[in-house]
């Protein structure tokens, strides 16, 4: 499904639109991740920042130590404290957004996980897909796997 994506909150106080196509999206095992999905693993979708529009609403943000050692800021609903996307200062041509908030996900296939280590016991791994057991230095091939899923 091509660009542009809508999504938004739970609530429904903030709303948002992404203009062009993620670079990539992946599931991630990290503690800060299943803390905020309160689920074993999340989703992101690396997304340039000029493709993310606020169009409705106001964010709140909390500035914090990821995994990876590495400062984060996270941007979420200040009404019902939905997590939107996730900003770091290591890549700030990047949001990393939240799928889970997507309007329609039927689109939306990861092509790896990273943070393995912190996984719990039944997690599964599909077969083929990209496996980090921490965060990759570099994420080119996270970037070629989902360009090559997408058909591109």
């Amino acid at each position: 499904m091509p660009a542009p994506y809508t999504g938004g909150c739970q609530c429904g106080a903030v709303r948002y639109e992404i203009t062009g196509e993620p670079l990539s999206i992946y599931r991630c095992y990290c503690t800060d991740c299943q803390k905020q999905s309160g689920s074993a693993h999340g989703m992101s979708m690396i997304t340039p920042v000029e493709f993310f529009k606020l169009t409705k609403g106001e964010l709140k943000s909390c500035e914090k130590i990821a995994d990876s050692g590495r400062p984060a800021s996270c941007f979420f609903c200040a009404d019902c404290g939905s997590r939107i996307y996730n900003a770091r200062t290591s890549a700030p041509a990047w949001v990393v957004v939240k799928p889970g908030t997507l309007d329609d996900l039927s689109w939306v296939h990861p092509v790896g996980s990273m943070w393995a280590r912190s996984a719990p016991p039944f997690a599964t791994f599909p077969e083929g897909e990209l496996k980090y057991e921490t965060q990759p230095d570099q994420f080119e091939d996270l970037f070629e796997a989902y360009q090559k899923a997408a058909g591109g």
